[in-house]
């Protein structure tokens, strides 16, 4: 099963993804503090992040590059689900290693899709 690590500083949102990715065939683990993010992430070895941009203390842009700086999870593909629509952000998140950049509210079918795409890539 693909194991997604979704983080986000927002529970409802994160209990949201979790219940929507598990009714559409995922395990999903959700991490509220994205200063845990990359350990926990060393103990779920998830196969895509999930990742919000506006989070205190590391933000979204923070994390996908220690992510990527990271010789164990750097591979990992990371979508970025926020609700930041201007293209700098955007801009930013894709320079700081995100795969696929995708706002709030959206469908589960368009993530869904997205993630399956992504790790399609890394066969």
């Amino acid at each position: 099963m693909i194991k997604i690590m979704v983080v986000d500083d927002d529970e409802d949102f994160t209990n949201l993804y979790k219940a929507a990715l598990r009714a559409v065939g995922f395990d999903a683990t959700a991490v509220n503090q994205s200063t845990t993010a990359i350990e926990m992430a060393y103990l779920i070895r998830p196969d895509i992040f999930l990742i919000d941009l506006m989070m205190p203390e590391i933000d979204g842009f923070q994390l996908c590059r220690m992510i990527r700086a990271d010789p164990t999870l750097k591979h990992t593909p990371i979508i970025i689900v926020t609700a930041l629509t201007d293209i700098d952000s955007k801009l930013v998140a894709m320079g700081a290693g995100a795969n696929d950049y995708l706002t709030k509210p959206f469908q589960i079918d368009v993530l869904k899709t997205r993630i399956n795409v992504l790790l399609e890539k890394l066969k």
